[in-house]
């Protein structure tokens, strides 16, 4: 890399050249829990006081910060009063793109006495981020006090934020200092001006010498001396600060903070300072919008407004025009109402951008991208809800379906991807995700949503414009089928993934014994998926007037459904095998994968039956939900990923298959399981999973699991699937019919209605009223000449 770097008239040098001195963070008495706000291809990791604290060391707290396409744009914001941390009084975050903050003073010496200062900050994300601050005086007389707020960014790549190791990477940049007056408040849109001191920032400490970020040490101690601003000399305004980085691939990724309402009296490194002098009960607003730029142009695909008035104004209008068109859901229970709003709030914010339209991104913090499985699931999930998303997922993978052979990336013709990835990393060839393809079951997945999209939409033009995909992922399917009989994965990729399911860490795949699988496996609820996938793409074929695949898919399907009844069944167990190995041999652990086959019908009827008896023993079921391997087998840990915890969307597509072979009151005891421990979670959000501990009565609270993504796409879905399973629709828009087949409602709901549903180009209002066993259905409203069959 050079020692200097030009760019729009810009000179950046390398910051170990041009060290500054930082300012020292705030230790708090206890570390502020963490909260996620996200909007498109922008997500914000921060805590309850809206800060990013420079001094945390919990590695719990290590995903914190502002991050687009995988690169952390902002690693440090912190809020001061006097130096220390404000006191927190409320924080709230249920729009998910804005957070808004009251939190006040402590005491500062003899001057100013505790919370007689108030603090209202707001935060949007809308391709920037937007932050004002509004300070009231409280006390009965004029105070004076010092502000600060602290920025930084180490510009990392997400894969390193979450532990993978480099040998090398870029290189932090600092901005030369000109001589040049900041622009105005007005001129924000305009490309900021080049600034002095931390990035060119004004400084009049002496700069150290030797590290440009030194460590706080372990005792919290400041490393350096906190001035005053009355310590330092008189200077004009400044109103911006850039952060820089150059990768090894040589772009340069920017921060611009462009400050508006007032400017900040002078910069100390990478530390806005403002004084403040109040009169009793006057206020003053403070304001900031942070623009992130690679090469100098706007890396988030949202246009950024100018101001947080504007951003949340788009935001606002945007969120309104989706809501109008999606169904409305309603009860008569509160508790289930905020529930679903606020599912419905978290699929608003997981919609992102990739191309021309919005898909569904996998979850917050580590798959905020476009992922196959996770991104098909929980469009399927969400099809009550707004089909529309099914069909930007479907057109999207499509645009990436594999088109060659390449074992770096486990790329094969006909394919769909499992992950994409859009960061440094990826740019560098470091990790394949350029896109990744190492997963066995988004392929099979993607056409049973193809032909369920249609089956909701009568969609004809995106039936005909992805039929060449879908060829192609059925050739795919079989070309890979034909190497063992079943659809099995292996990994071939140095940096790929060894198990290529839905449960894809490494110790999951076991047999009876707790002794991990090995060789090319075979999953059981990838069978079913691949054989559901043939039944009704040959529906589809029937359509498109391809008698021959109709027959030849129907009977491959039958065949595959003969086999899987054959060789996945565990005789001395009476259940079904969670996979075979490279040698035909069954990983015989009793796991929750077979409840994936119960709906998709490749299990006989004898079969599932067993299966869903096993499913209910208290070594799976938990009283929360059910676990994914049984507390018996030797690999069961209840903190496991994948060996004993419990996973929504796991639960809720099992819950499907049991309402599919009549066992509705085992799928609503699941359900209600699911909706009450997603009540007890912040936000009424579903976690990606939760630890696998018992509920043995009433006031036991569900075991979160450390890490968990949230929100997390499947998870979110798990509601409105678990919804249709409950109301059992059945749409057949190609044939103008809905079937509506003995819904059931819960003990806990008496009433709930459906309004603005859509089923091919009719919409309508459905209400659904319990009595005792039964729940009745009624049409209230139909604007089109769908017919709708109810069957009790």
């Amino acid at each position: 890399m050079t020692d200097t770097v030009e760019l729009e008239g810009k000179t950046f040098v390398a910051a170990a050249e041009s060290p500054v001195t930082e300012w020292p963070c705030a230790i708090a008495d206890r570390p502020q829990p963490t909260l996620t706000l996200k909007d498109d291809d922008l997500f914000l990791i921060i805590d309850t006081l809206g800060n990013i604290s420079g001094c945390l060391e919990d590695d719990s707290v290590a995903s914190l910060g502002l991050f687009c396409h995988d690169t952390r744009f902002l690693s440090r914001l912190e809020l001061q009063i006097e130096g220390r941390s404000p006191i927190l009084l409320s924080s709230n975050a249920e729009k998910g793109y804005l957070q808004t903050v009251l939190c006040s003073n402590p005491r500062i010496d003899d001057r100013i006495r505790a919370e007689t200062i108030g603090i209202k900050r707001e935060m949007v994300l809308s391709g920037g981020l937007f932050e004002e601050i509004e300070i009231t005086n409280f006390n009965t007389k004029p105070v004076s006090f010092e502000i600060s707020l602290s920025f930084n960014s180490d510009f990392l790549d997400l894969f390193e934020v979450r532990g993978y190791g480099r040998s090398q990477r870029g290189q932090i940049l600092r901005l030369v200092p000109q001589k040049t007056n900041g622009t105005s408040p007005g001129e924000a849109d305009k490309p900021a001006a080049p600034v002095a001191g931390a990035n060119g920032n004004r400084e009049t400490e002496n700069p150290a010498t030797e590290n440009p970020n030194p460590p706080i040490p372990a005792s919290g101690k400041n490393p350096i001396e906190r001035k005053s601003i009355d310590q330092y000399p008189a200077c004009n305004l400044q109103d911006n600060l850039t952060l820089a980085y150059q990768g090894l691939d040589g772009l340069v990724m920017e921060s611009r903070i462009d400050f508006y309402n007032q400017p900040p009296a002078l910069f100390q490194g990478n530390t806005a300072l403002w004084r403040i002098s109040l009169e009793s009960h006057q206020a003053i607003k403070l304001g900031y919008r942070l623009k992130m730029l690679t090469d100098g142009k706007p890396i988030s695909t949202v246009s950024t407004p100018v101001n947080l008035t504007q951003a949340k104004a788009a935001e606002l209008l945007e969120e309104r025009e989706w809501l109008s068109k999606i169904t409305r859901i309603n009860s008569d229970k509160n508790t289930f109402n905020r529930l679903l709003k606020s599912a419905e709030q978290d699929i608003y914010s997981l919609r992102q951008t990739f191309g021309e339209g919005k898909a569904i991104s996998a979850g917050v913090p580590w798959f905020s991208t476009l992922f196959g499985r996770d991104s098909i699931i929980a469009a399927s999930q969400i099809l009550i809800l707004d089909p529309t998303l099914a069909r930007e997922t479907l057109t999207t993978l499509a645009h990436y379906q594999g088109k060659t052979d390449d074992d770096w990336r486990d790329e094969e013709p006909g394919k769909i991807l499992h992950e994409i990835r859009l960061g440094e990393m990826a740019r560098c060839h470091e990790i394949p995700h350029t896109p990744y393809y190492g997963t066995v079951d988004a392929t099979p997945l993607w056409l049973m949503l193809y032909a369920e999209y249609y089956a909701w939409t009568y969609d004809s033009e995106t039936l005909d414009s992805l039929w060449p995909n879908a060829l192609a992922a059925m050739e795919w399917i079989d070309r890979k089928c034909a190497e063992t009989g079943y659809l099995s994965y292996y990994q071939k990729s140095q940096r790929g993934l060894a198990n290529q399911g839905w449960k894809d860490s490494g110790d999951c795949i076991v047999n009876r014994y707790g002794v991990i699988a090995e060789g090319a496996i075979a999953l059981c609820e990838v069978q079913a998926y691949v054989y559901a996938a043939k039944l009704r793409l040959a529906e589809i074929a029937r359509i498109k007037k391809r008698i021959d695949l109709v027959d030849r898919w129907k009977a491959e399907a039958e065949n595959l459904k003969t086999r899987f009844n054959r060789d996945f069944w565990i005789e001395d167990l009476d259940y079904c095998a969670l996979a075979l190995d490279g040698q035909g041999k069954p990983a015989d652990s009793i796991s929750s994968n077979p409840g994936h086959c119960l709906h998709l019908g490749i299990l006989s009827p004898e079969k599932a039956q067993s299966v869903a008896e096993r499913l209910q023993a208290p070594d799976m079921f938990s009283g929360w939900g059910i676990r994914t391997l049984s507390s018996k087998s030797p690999a069961y840990n209840p903190i496991g990923y994948h060996t004993g915890s419990v996973w929504p969307h796991d639960n809720a597509l099992t819950a499907l298959g049991l309402r599919s072979i009549g066992r509705v009151e085992q799928a609503l005891e699941v359900a209600e399981g699911l909706f009450d421990m997603t009540l007890l979670q912040p936000y009424e959000r579903p976690p990606e999973l939760f630890c696998g501990y018992e509920r043995n009565n009433p006031s036991d609270l569900p075991v979160q699991y450390p890490v968990a993504c949230s929100p997390q796409a499947w998870a979110t879905g798990s509601m409105f699937q678990l919804l249709q399973m409950m109301l059992n629709l059945v749409p057949d828009a190609p044939n103008n019919q809905l079937r509506i087949i003995d819904p059931a409602l819960p003990e806990s709901i008496d009433k709930l209605s459906l309004h603005n549903l859509r089923i091919g180009s009719t919409v309508l209002d459905l209400e659904f009223e319990g009595s005792g066993s039964s729940t009745a259905c009624r049409v209230i409203k139909k604007r089109g000449n769908l017919r709708v069959i109810i069957e009790a």
